[in-house]
């Protein structure tokens, strides 16, 4: 398991900008799908993105495609989600996930490792 520790959120009006980051610890390794899943009071816990250990592959929510980027650099251990053109629907706490594996797809049911969230707040 890794530990992950996100950074980044806060408040903007919408049609801003936030970069979230997320540093990983432990056993931190480049092998790892990395993403990012979040949270809206009273709402499930949703998919947001996903990112290959080596960054060649990536995989978004219908809902973020086109506003948000996800990437990473291994040499930090560090995931990042830029996320332009915010939308006040896009307010919920932001949680970095990471799974061992290949590929760009994460399920929450597969997630071994989670952040202890961010909260990102758009105002309209």
């Amino acid at each position: 398991q890794v530990q992950l520790v996100e950074s980044g959120g806060g408040l903007v009006q919408a049609g801003g900008s936030l970069r979230l980051s997320c540093a990983a610890s432990g056993r931190a390794s480049t092998t790892y799908i990395m993403g990012w899943f979040r949270q809206a009071p009273g709402t499930e816990r949703d998919f947001v993105a996903g990112i290959s250990w080596s960054g060649g592959l990536t995989h978004y929510a219908e809902s973020v495609k086109g506003r948000f980027t996800i990437s990473r650099d291994n040499a930090r251990n560090t995931v990042y989600l830029q996320m332009n053109s915010l939308k006040p629907e896009d307010t919920a706490v932001y949680y970095c996930a990471a799974r061992l594996g290949l590929g760009a797809a994460l399920r929450e049911v597969d997630v071994g490792s989670w952040g202890q969230g961010t909260q990102v707040t758009v105002s309209s």
